[in-house]
Formats: C-alpha cells, sequence, structure tokens
C-alpha cells in the first residue's frame, strides 16, 4: 500500500485511539481513590502547556512540546502502567514499544517515522529536551497531586506522590516550581495542623 494511501485511511483510527487517552484514568490517582481522577491526556496537555512556556532557550522548545505530546501515546493501548503494578520495566517498554509500532503504522512513512523516533527519543532519555521533557513529566504530577490535596480538602495526603520525585529534579526552572509548589502546599499542611493559630 502507498504510504499515501496507508496515511489517510489510517488517519481515522488513529485519531480514534489517541482519543482513547481522553478516557484513560492514571492509574496513580485511581489507585489512591482520587474524586474524578484526570485522564492521560490531561497529563500530556499540561505538560506541553509547560513545555511551551519554558524560558530556555538552550533547549528546543518545539521538540519539548513534541516530546511532552507524544511521551505517553501509547497508554491508548497499555493503559497506563503504575509502579503498583508490579510490571517490570522491561516488560512496560515491551507493551509500549508494541503499542507504538500499532499506532503509527496507520500512518504515512515520515509521520510514523518522526512520532515513533520521538517516543524512542524520550524513553532512551539521551537527549536534553527529552530529559526536561521527564522533569516535567514528574513536576506536572506533584502539581496534580497538590491541586488534588486542595480540592479534597486533604493536606499532606499524596505525600508518597512527592517521595517518588525525590532528588529527580535538576533543571533550574523545574527546581524553582517545585520549590513554589512545595512552599504553597506546606502552608496548608501547616495550617491544617494548627487550625486556631
Amino acid at each position: 500500500m502507498a504510504a499515501g494511501a496507508s496515511g489517510c485511511s489510517g488517519l481515522l483510527p488513529f485519531l480514534r485511539l489517541l482519543g482513547q487517552l481522553k478516557r484513560v484514568p492514571r492509574t496513580g490517582w485511581v489507585y489512591r481513590n482520587v474524586a474524578k481522577p484526570e485522564s492521560v491526556s490531561d497529563h500530556m496537555y499540561r505538560m506541553a502547556m509547560m513545555a511551551l512556556v519554558t524560558e530556555d532557550k538552550t533547549l528546543n522548545k518545539d521538540r519539548c512540546i513534541r516530546l511532552a505530546l507524544v511521551h505517553d501515546m501509547a497508554e491508548c493501548i497499555v493503559g497506563d502502567i503504575a509502579p503498583a503494578d508490579n510490571i517490570s520495566k522491561e516488560e512496560k517498554h515491551r507493551r509500549e514499544e508494541a503499542a507504538m509500532q500499532q499506532l503509527t503504522q496507520l500512518l504515512s512513512e515520515d509521520l510514523r517515522k518522526e512520532i515513533y523516533e520521538l517516543w524512542e527519543e524520550y524513553e532512551n532519555q539521551r537527549t536534553a529536551e527529552a530529559k526536561f521533557v521527564k522533569q516535567l513529566d514528574q513536576c506536572e504530577m506533584i502539581l496534580q497531586a497538590f491541586e488534588y490535596e486542595e480540592l479534597e480538602n486533604t493536606p499532606g495526603r499524596l505525600q508518597d506522590f512527592y517521595d517518588s520525585t525525590a532528588g529527580k529534579f535538576v533543571h533550574p526552572e523545574i527546581l524553582q516550581l517545585v520549590s513554589l509548589i512545595n512552599t504553597e502546599r506546606n502552608k496548608k499542611i501547616a495550617a491544617a495542623s494548627h487550625p486556631h493559630s
């Protein structure tokens, strides 16, 4: 089948599979009984916006946005595999790799190559952009944890998500954002433990 024909006839199935990301809840929140947990696409959208607003001129911003949009794409097929699922990193990678091949097969050769290579770049974590986006992934998660604690009025309840990111942040912009999140969060925790002070 010609690449053009494949790209055109596969576009609707590709977009419909991607649409599943709107309906795949983030597993970590489900396991912690968060009411109305965000979807994978909710998470990736804010990550892409975080990449868009970076001030770091040494990074290829466009590439960072693309990496953020592609990094969890496989989850429309395999679901959001969390550490608590006890699936090895190798098996998780194998499943996601097969899903990315299945997804990108629906596209023209150029697009297939572009999207698959972006996913591989994120997975391999060898470029400055991939490392930055990985930190955005973790930072977005703790920002979301903070928001859930606020929404549910349960300051400090999702501490394990913060603990899982200890030592993972090195980019100055992200360190600054994490510091702001922690300051706000610690105020809420302190206010809850001393309601009359």
